[in-house]
């Protein structure tokens, strides 16, 4: 999904001079380094939008000759370095007239809060007064107070562009009540509680070699059987990483074979040439699972957890995540065939997460 910045025009894109009105060419100062921190954030994969408030547009006191020559030269040489907003949205009004469309209202950006296919969670809200934060704030989204000396430009740029990428999704039904937060940036930070030893045991082999942070927490219906709990929690997971992905750019796609033991665990996606390349998984957007296993499941359970719950969590999590994925074990040990594939899982992940840069790792423009 599309994430957005919102961005104040004076004060925040241009220098807002002392009366408070650029209303001349020569009154154009750009802030110090906009212009390479939005080609960055541009670049990282942000959409940009212009809202603005010009007190008293159109009227005696500000006509419109006298701002449309200076606000052409704006966007005019922003564009000229590559920079494009999709939408410049203008408030004429003063604060006296009571008008919606005012910032911190919401008038100018209905449109896009009525629109549910952006990303609210990693898009922002940027300007240089309280009224901008509060803006951000009625919005549903990050609010970003520019500061010229204590958070400029080139700090805000750094920061949004090297976020980590967190998620953190719940799931309530009469069978589970489930809440898993996953940061793909920083590992080492993994709780788990499923009511089954075994499980978390497995999840914490995704999270360990995956390389990523993962807290789950499930109260199921154990005393009916393990089905729902493990079922859910791999939705919730699946659902968890997408989100935590947002517009999928710069990630390596692909990954990973893993032997444990006596056991050998291949994780593999579709074929991509002739010559027979395979991977571990593809982040596709297209969800397909394939399970080749050269032998049954040894036993029936693994501590509390059902042999056959094993496919049925990994598809559960395929479809949730828009994953293609193929798997295959060879016999062995029940409990050393389950963790070598929860184990290859894992370290496919890392490979499919890893940044890699920041293009979109499509032929098509979309994952």
């Amino acid at each position: 999904m599309k994430k957005y910045l919102f961005i104040d025009r004076d004060g925040t894109l241009a220098a807002e001079p002392e009366d408070e009105q650029i209303d001349s060419c020569d009154k154009v100062v750009f802030e110090p380094m906009v212009i390479p921190a939005l080609l960055k954030l541009q670049d990282f994969g942000y959409s940009l939008v212009m809202v603005s408030n010009q007190d008293g547009l159109g009227t005696p006191s500000f006509p419109l000759e006298n701002f449309n020559k200076p606000h052409r030269l704006i966007v005019d040489t922003l564009e000229s370095q590559g920079i494009i907003f999709e939408q410049i949205l203008i408030c004429p009004h003063k604060s006296e007239e009571q008008c919606e469309c005012r910032k911190p209202k919401l008038g100018l950006v209905l449109p896009y809060l009525k629109d549910l296919n952006w990303d609210r969670e990693h898009s922002c809200f940027i300007g240089d007064r309280q009224g901008d934060v509060q803006m951000g704030k009625n919005m549903g989204i990050t609010p970003i107070l520019y500061d010229r000396q204590k958070h400029g430009w080139a700090m805000i740029a750094d920061e949004l562009t090297s976020a980590h990428r967190t998620a953190t999704v719940e799931r309530n039904t009469r069978e589970t009540q489930i809440k898993v937060t996953v940061d793909l940036d920083s590992p080492g930070h993994s709780r788990f509680d499923t009511g089954m030893g075994f499980f978390d045991h497995m999840l914490d082999q995704i999270a360990t070699h995956g390389g990523i942070s993962l807290e789950v927490t499930c109260k199921g219906d154990l005393e009916v059987d393990e089905h729902h709990s493990i079922e859910d929690t791999g939705i919730c997971l699946g659902q968890a990483i997408l989100k935590a992905l947002g517009d999928k750019r710069g990630i390596g796609r692909f990954g990973f074979t893993l032997p444990m033991d006596e056991v050998y665990a291949q994780v593999f996606a579709e074929n991509l040439d002739d010559d027979g390349v395979t991977v571990a998984l593809d982040i596709s957007g297209r969800p397909h699972v394939e399970f080749d296993f050269d032998a049954e499941f040894t036993r029936d359970k693994a501590g509390e957890m059902p042999a056959q719950m094993v496919p049925h969590f990994f598809e559960s999590l395929a479809v949730a995540l828009g994953l293609t994925l193929h798997m295959k074990v060879t016999s062995g040990n029940c409990h050393h065939q389950i963790e070598a594939l929860f184990k290859a899982f894992g370290r496919a992940l890392r490979t499919a997460l890893s940044r890699r840069g920041n293009e979109l790792p499509s032929s098509k423009g979309k994952l």
